[in-house]
């Protein structure tokens, strides 16, 4: 077993999702405002990079939960296990699982082509009956740059020399889905709960990269409503990251059941 530590970082309290926000987060009764869960995924891939390279983030497969908030300030541990060619990443804080991530070989699939969606004329507060299962969402195009790529890195404390030799950070990359939604809809307080990632080729600084979105579920639970979007980065033309991601995007208000 390898075990890593670092620090959450809340860089996000004043973003446009106020559940990263001390006040908001106390409303819907947190502790205080919540660590991206893109960041926490971020923190727990720097053992995977660290033992597997350029590879884990061109051939491999992963699936991360996270299951309990991070907050600011949080001492994160990681560890990291592996069977064959099997890894697990746990990642604990106060004495809890916050998230955990399993990672193997991609299995080799043909991907599912998304077509671009029409152009939106508008951002409209997300409700409900807005969401349309199977209507893509208007393709975007993101081009990291240097500046944005060493920026993701720190803010998970990751100082790999991989990221500064060009290849973008995972952290990056988890959050540019988050980015995919909130282009399609204004959304006051959200949370991201888990991602499928398969990585095709590496995403390098500098890459013209086509995003394209459809969401491919909806459902309720327990008054939350949530969301599967499926994403495709596309670059020349071919497949380079394919995602699922899963977000609440209307959160209980326990406060109503009082």
């Amino acid at each position: 077993m390898l075990i890593h530590t670092s620090t959450a970082r809340n860089y996000s309290e004043t973003t446009e999702n106020r559940i990263h926000s001390d006040d908001v987060a106390a409303g819907f009764g947190f502790a205080g405002g919540l660590v991206p869960g893109v960041a926490v995924f971020g923190h727990m891939s720097y053992p995977l990079v660290a033992m597997l390279g350029e590879e884990w983030l061109s051939r491999y497969q992963a699936n991360v939960r996270l299951r309990l908030p991070a907050y600011d300030g949080d001492e994160l541990v990681i560890r990291h296990t592996t069977s064959g060619d099997q890894h697990t990443v746990l990642c604990h804080a106060r004495e809890l699982l916050l998230a955990e991530l399993h990672t193997a070989p991609r299995e080799q699939a043909g991907v599912t082509p998304i077509a671009p969606g029409a152009d939106a004329t508008e951002r409209p507060e997300i409700h409900w009956d807005d969401v349309f299962v199977d209507e893509p969402f208007p393709a975007w195009h993101w081009t990291p740059d240097a500046i944005e790529n060493a920026e993701a890195a720190a803010q998970v404390e990751d100082d790999h020399a991989l990221y500064r030799s060009g290849v973008v950070h995972p952290h990056a990359i988890l959050s540019t889905a988050n980015r995919a939604f909130t282009r399609r809809y204004f959304l006051p307080a959200w949370l991201h709960v888990g991602s499928e990632i398969r990585f095709h080729r590496l995403l390098r600084v500098g890459d013209t990269v086509e995003v394209r979105t459809v969401p491919t579920a909806k459902w309720e639970r327990k008054g939350h409503e949530f969301v599967d979007l499926r994403i495709l980065y596309l670059v020349a033309g071919e497949v380079a990251t394919e995602i699922v991601h899963t977000s609440i995007f209307k959160i209980a208000d326990r406060r109503d059941q009082a």
